[in-house]
């Protein structure tokens, strides 16, 4: 069985006291009371023919609400997270979070209770230094933190 792929962008900018990268908290009420470990890069799922940029570009405008930044997108490589492969790419920029508008997901909550209810893919988005970020992120995405390090050193 083919593992499911994700992709996104990892957006950061070189600030006084280091790099920032901006992540999101993951919306809905599975994440609702999580800080520690429920924080994401924006990404999701590529089509099944669908190659891993496109799909980062396209989630990366359907999570924030916000085009893709201009600049140089710098491949940062795949890892292994909750069972599928997530490929994601370094951008630097400076994007105000409070520009993003959010997109939606629905899910039946309560579960079994029959009613469907919208909730935003991510809930908040702000800017972290890498060693906070580290901390916030799932854990499946905490290695490219370690390769963003690699390439801002370069």
């Amino acid at each position: 069985m083919v593992a499911k792929r994700s992709a996104g962008i990892l957006v950061y900018r070189r600030a006084e006291t280091g790099i920032e990268v901006l992540i999101g908290h993951m919306g809905g009420p599975f994440w609702a009371k999580k800080d520690e470990a429920g924080w994401s890069v924006p990404k999701g799922e590529c089509e099944p023919d669908e190659d891993e940029l496109t799909a980062a570009r396209r989630e990366f405008t359907e999570e924030l609400g916000l085009p893709v930044p201009d600049g140089e997108l710098h491949e940062l490589g795949a890892a292994r997270q909750s069972g599928k492969v997530v490929t994601l790419w370094a951008l630097e920029a400076d994007l105000d979070p409070a520009d993003v508008v959010p997109g939606t997901f629905e899910l039946e909550w309560p579960p079994k209770s029959g009613r469907t209810q919208e909730f935003p893919e991510l809930d908040r988005v702000a800017w972290f230094a890498l060693a906070t970020a580290a901390e916030k992120l799932v854990k499946g995405q905490r290695v490219f933190l370690d390769r963003l390090t690699e390439l801002v050193k370069g």
